[in-house]
């Protein structure tokens, strides 16, 4: 057994990452500590701890430490090490896509104010982040309509000749044919981003003294636009102080119900709640709150920016540690409360009953699914209930750009980080049998290696061809133990008419159409076609903006730019001769020969 408190006994006071170790050196646990010899310690007093706790100090035999300068890199290394051995013990927050961003793109004469959603590290402005699409394009319509600032792309921006129709709607400015001077339009990107800021008072003070200096200079129209601009803020910041008060920050609340835990967060911006988000972090059983809180928040503001206030549910232990190294990383003060009165209270008493309600459905649609996998055990005589499922499915356009699918369920539906896609090569177009058996092979040799699971069950989309090849590959892997199901589409292909096909049976199974558990088939098996069909489409789309020149050895940019240049474009390149495309710039004999080879061949 590990002797935990002499370990810890030769550890420093410095700030560090620990990382407990099995017996064959596999990461259980990794924390973090602004005192690696007190936290360390802890663990080995003998009281307060949790079963959770308990089971993994049992499976620990060794452990590592790494001290680091400060609590901030502490807070990565943690982050970074949980994110790439995702060990057993850790509460796990699985990733997400990132959040929007309204994006003032503040380095051209004539600003652009636009979607965006990704790194944030281009050049601009970003306010948010905001909860999801619908946010966003609400805030971007009001400051078009406030301050007439243009959403269009550069491309056609700069190519205007008259203005376009939301000049026409008074939306835009038209800065595009000159209609407001770069002066004008600046002032009006500084409003928004005042505006976007929270500051509405600052914004209605400065359009008062335009319209008013408007007014004396006789330009009417002038004053009688900042009037309405004015008059809109009015009522805008009247419906914000109906909803609640003013203040920037996210509430996050908690609720555990049957080893499941949902954390929500609640985004408060300027007194207005923008909406919330639900997650259900891995590995949160059997943890107090306040740890779940504490890895929770230490894993999601390394992807996101934290406001400058954040709300919890519960007290955390240590969120002085935290709220330094989230200040740290973010450049200004980040401050972490627990007992909040008045409006923010009210913030998380709202937060907390989305918590409970996002739970209470995670727990029925639950329900629901292992009902309709046990329906589906029973309908095709299993011994046992499948509890992982993958299905597999091919799509292409007349053999072009084949892309097979592999989507994965579980007993609590689908596993998206689990998905899978592979670009199909080497095969005759159009034949799906061989492009599944390449898909099968591609995927289970992976499995055979320990890259994931093996499952319970395999569906392919199709008949007994499919299944046969399914067959072929798991015999060929010698793969025991999974179930194998064709799902092929009734006649006239309509839905509640499929045909099941069981491997080691000779006649299909068909289920009527209020089967629960034809009804799960029939969702895994759209969202692989869902799936497949996105990729092929992907595909085909780059295949579509890649010029058959640029897979030519020794044909490069410049001398693609001379051939089409001289030629007229591709279709002139096609049509030329070894002779006529040799006589062009930089192309020799040898290169016209090759080029019109692999023209002809395509």
């Amino acid at each position: 057994m590990f002797d935990g408190k002499a370990y810890a006994r030769t550890l420093s006071g410095q700030p560090g990452v620990y990382r407990m170790l099995d017996q064959q050196g596999e990461i259980l646990y990794v924390g973090k500590a602004r005192h690696l010899k007190n936290r360390v310690s802890s663990y080995f007093r003998g009281s307060g701890q949790s079963a959770k706790t308990l089971a993994m100090l049992a499976s620990t035999r060794s452990m590592e430490v790494t001290v680091v300068d400060t609590e901030t890199e502490a807070l990565l290394l943690e982050y970074n090490l949980i994110k790439q051995h995702k060990p057993r013990f850790n509460i796990l927050l699985r990733d997400d896509k990132s959040f929007p961003y309204i994006h003032l793109s503040t380095q051209q004469d004539f600003p652009r104010i636009s979607f965006h959603r990704g790194s944030t590290r281009v050049p601009g402005q970003f306010f948010g982040p905001y909860p999801g699409t619908t946010a966003v394009r609400g805030t971007i319509s009001t400051l078009q309509k406030l301050f007439l600032l243009r959403g269009c792309k550069d491309s056609f921006f700069a190519n205007r000749s008259r203005p376009c129709l939301q000049y026409q709607i008074q939306r835009c400015s038209a800065p595009c044919v000159g209609l407001i001077s770069a002066q004008e339009y600046a002032r009006d990107v500084e409003d928004a981003a005042l505006f976007l800021d929270g500051r509405n008072q600052e914004v209605t003070d400065r359009l008062v003294e335009r319209m008013e200096h408007a007014a004396r200079s006789l330009a009417f129209e002038k004053a009688a636009r900042f009037r309405d601009q004015i008059a809109e803020l009015s009522r805008i910041r009247a419906s914000q102080h109906v909803s609640g008060g003013s203040g920037s920050a996210d509430v996050i609340a908690m609720a555990s119900e049957s080893d499941q835990t949902c954390v929500t967060v609640l985004f408060v911006r300027d007194g207005r709640q923008l909406g919330s988000r639900n997650y259900f972090p891995q590995g949160a059983a059997g943890s107090d709150p306040g740890e779940i809180l504490e890895a929770f928040l230490s894993q999601y503001y390394l992807r996101h920016e934290p406001p400058g206030e954040i709300i919890t549910a519960v007290a955390i232990e240590d969120n002085g540690f935290l709220a330094t190294s989230l200040s740290e990383r973010a450049g200004r003060k980040v401050v972490l409360k627990h007992r909040v009165r008045g409006e923010r209270a009210r913030w998380q008493e709202l937060a907390q009953t989305n918590a409970v309600l996002a739970l209470e459905m995670r727990l029925a649609s639950s329900a629901s699914f292992r009902r309709q996998y046990r329906a589906l055990a029973d309908a095709l005589g299993l011994d046992e209930v499948p509890a992982r499922v993958e299905c597999f499915d091919i799509s292409h356009t007349q053999g072009d750009a084949t892309v097979a699918s592999c989507v994965v369920f579980g007993s609590e539906g689908a596993l998206k980080t689990d998905y899978r896609r592979f670009n199909i090569k080497d095969v005759q177009a159009g034949d799906d049998y061989a492009a599944m058996r390449q898909a099968l092979t591609r995927r289970y040799t992976r499995v055979q290696k320990g890259e994931a699971p093996i499952p319970d069950m395999l569906i392919v989309d199709g008949g007994k061809g499919q299944l046969a090849q399914a067959e072929a590959v798991l015999g060929e892997l010698q793969m025991d133990g999974v179930t194998i199901l064709g799902v092929a589409k009734g006649p006239g292909r309509k839905p509640g008419m499929e045909q099941l096909f069981l491997s080691g049976q000779d006649l299909p199974t068909i289920l009527p159409a209020s089967s629960p558990a034809l009804h799960l088939l029939q969702q895994i098996r759209d969202e692989a076609h869902r799936f497949a069909i996105a990729g092929h489409r992907a595909s085909r789309g780059r295949a579509r903006r890649t010029s058959a020149l640029e897979s030519i050895a020794g044909l490069g940019p410049k001398r693609r730019r001379e051939l089409l240049k001289e030629f007229g474009g591709l279709q002139g390149v096609q049509q030329a001769g070894v002779e006529d495309l040799a006589r062009a710039r930089g192309i020799s004999l040898a290169l016209a020969e090759r080029i019109h080879a692999s023209l002809h061949e395509k």
